[in-house]
């Protein structure tokens, strides 16, 4: 007998994290899209931990995949491992950050909101927070903070909305918001005395020139309508409102900008070009429903240092 026989292997950590993803997401494609990899580069991942556990841990049907009775009963430790592990991985780069006497800020945003809200006041975090590294990653989602290195969020939420629910983190609110249907004066003549034009004279100018909506709110529209005109159906709304749709705000913000629409505006994220006159709300005042910017802090960052950041933005968003 050898002096030093071969162990068993675990499998590979990359066939637990696509596993662990597809099972979550009940989807090979958005696990793929969550891990950058492609579907079939998952499904080869979880045929190799099928092999090594030696036994099929998804049924595969046409319309896609279930989870067996050995993959439910695995999923939750698994889940947990993998939180684990990133928490571990995060306390370790914040302590060899600590001992460099290094000091950085990941924040995750919202598109929109990291090109409209935070950009135009980096140089005022800066300031508030010195030597302090500030970097802003855009993400159409709120990342897990439990196994991603973000230190902050930044992300809508509308009303009774809870979502920070999975993502490990605690919500606060930053900067309530609300719509407001904005054009380019390009549209349309300054209002005289700045009195407010009607619904009728909003609906002449859809006619013309149509509305402009983005895909991630594409309701926006419909939600404002039924708010200031009760017993609006959405489909009415959307026949009201009809036009082209863009996958980034800021694109459907720039058309607006560019005369080619009315855009359902959010006041948080126009209102610097409203004030330099870029932009004209003529159809009455903003409309609150509820929708937030919400400040995400991780459930396991503690200390001064995050009082500290915390402190910094609620202050920009006070301004």
């Amino acid at each position: 007998m050898p002096l030093a026989p071969p162990r068993p292997r675990l499998p590979p950590h990359t066939a637990v994290r696509a596993f662990e993803a597809a099972a979550r997401h009940g989807s090979f494609a958005r696990a793929a899209e969550e891990l950058f990899v492609t579907p079939a580069a998952v499904a080869q991942q979880i045929k190799t931990l099928e092999t090594w556990a030696g036994g099929a841990l998804f049924e595969r049907h046409s319309q896609g995949i279930r989870l067996s009775a050995h993959g439910r009963r695995a999923l939750p430790a698994l889940s947990a491992a993998v939180d684990q592990l990133g928490l571990a991985v995060q306390a370790l780069r914040h302590e060899t950050q600590t001992a460099a006497r290094r000091s950085t800020l990941q924040v995750a945003a919202l598109p929109a909101v990291a090109q409209l809200w935070l950009s135009p006041r980096l140089s005022r975090l800066k300031v508030a927070l010195p030597g302090v590294q500030v970097s802003v990653t855009a993400l159409e989602q709120p990342p897990n903070f439990r196994r991603e290195p973000f230190d902050l969020g930044l992300f809508y939420a509308r009303a009774g909305e809870q979502i920070e629910t999975t993502v490990g983190a605690q919500a606060l609110p930053l900067a309530r918001d609300r719509l407001v249907p904005v054009c380019s004066p390009r549209l349309r003549d300054q209002l005289a005395s700045g009195r407010p034009r009607s619904l009728d004279d909003l609906a002449e100018v859809l006619v013309r020139c149509g509305g402009l909506h983005d895909t991630v709110w594409h309701d926006d529209w419909s939600r404002w309508l039924q708010a200031v005109r009760p017993g609006t159906t959405a489909n009415e709304a959307d026949a009201w409102a009809a036009g082209p749709h863009f996958s980034l705000y800021s694109l459907a913000l720039q058309a607006a900008l560019d005369g080619e629409g009315v855009l359902m505006g959010r006041e948080q994220l126009v209102a610097p070009l409203l004030m330099q006159g870029k932009l004209h709300a003529p159809w009455g005042r903003p409309k609150a429903l509820g929708d937030t910017v919400m400040l995400l802090v991780p459930a396991h960052r503690k200390g001064p240092l995050l009082a500290q950041q915390v402190q910094a933005l609620q202050a920009l968003a006070a301004d």
